[in-house]
This record gives C-alpha cells, structure tokens and sequence, in this order.
C-alpha cells in the first residue's frame, strides 16, 4: 500500500527532523538518482546541509544512493533515491511501537494507584508517595489518590483506533 505524502511527511518528521521534509518532497517529485548538488541549488539550501539531511535520512533507510565519479574533476557525485518500501515498512514499525507503549500504559494505569496534590504537581506511584509521606515533594500538601478512569478510557480509546488502522493495513496488504 503505497504512503500519501501526508503520511510520508509525518514519518519523516517523527524520525529525521523537520527540515528533512522538503528534501523528500524534492527528491519523490523528481524521482530516481537526483545528484545532491541539483538538490541543493533546487532548495537554496548549502550542500553541507544537504548532505546532512541525506545521510539523516540514509540511516533510517528512507533514501538510498548510487556513486558515480566526476570524469573532469575526479570527485564522487552522489545520486540520491528516496526508498518507498522501506518508509512503508518504517510506519508500520513505528505504529507497533505506539501500540505496545500504549498496551504498557495501559496496564500500568489499571494496575497501578496514582496520587497527586490539590495543585497537581506530580503525579506519583503509591509506592513514591509512601515514600513521600503523602505529602507533595513540590508544595508539601497532603497527596490524594487520583481517579484514573479518564485516563484509562482515552488511552483504550486511542489504542482500539491505532489498532483499527494497524490491522486494516496488515488486511490490505495481505490481499
């Protein structure tokens, strides 16, 4: 299943860095093997940051590169190619990840008791409140169980839907 570019965006934020997204864009408009050099003189960006970015992306694989020597002047010229199966297997990576923090979290919330103060500094464990005497380490007020049922709605809430989109992938992808 093929990425929009939204999703694309995001995955390249989330994993490189923000002034990476234009580089992608570039280099999925253009297509195969786009010299940094034409890179860099298309974004007005200096061919050190250029650079950086690529191998930024390089190391997450999302971009992959083919060297080729400069037959006038004998330096190598790198021809840059962002990789479309790899950002598609990357996002499904990293929304198994979200989904296990959150199972996680969730069992945390519902095994565990939390207790904070009236001006709700922190947010402690039972056992960190014990430790506290109950009392808020910040402002020394007299710590009070916090009802987590919210909390423990929203996160089931956010769980059944990145699953939803998780398994709707795996389906798709199978057929």
């Amino acid at each position: 299943m093929k990425l929009s570019q939204n999703k694309i965006d995001d995955l390249v934020l989330r994993t490189v860095g923000e002034d990476s997204i234009k580089v992608v864009r570039h280099l999925i408009k253009n297509g195969e093997n786009i010299s940094e050099f034409i890179i860099a003189e298309d974004l007005k960006i200096p061919i050190n940051s250029i650079r950086n970015i690529l191998y930024r992306l390089q190391q997450q694989n999302l971009v992959t590169f083919m060297r080729k020597k400069d037959k006038k002047k004998g330096w190598y010229i790198y021809y840059w190619t962002f990789n479309e199966s790899q950002a598609q297997r990357l996002d499904k990576t990293l929304k198994k990840e979200q989904i296990d923090i959150l199972k996680k979290r969730l069992e945390t919330e519902e095994t565990g008791s939390f207790f904070t103060c009236s001006k709700k500094c922190l947010r402690l464990t039972f056992q960190r409140a014990l430790e506290n005497n109950f009392k808020c380490p910040e402002c020394s007020k007299i710590l009070e169980e916090v009802d987590n049922k919210k909390i423990i709605k929203e996160i089931k809430r956010e769980l059944g839907l990145l699953e939803s989109i998780y398994f709707s992938e795996e389906a798709v992808a199978a057929a």
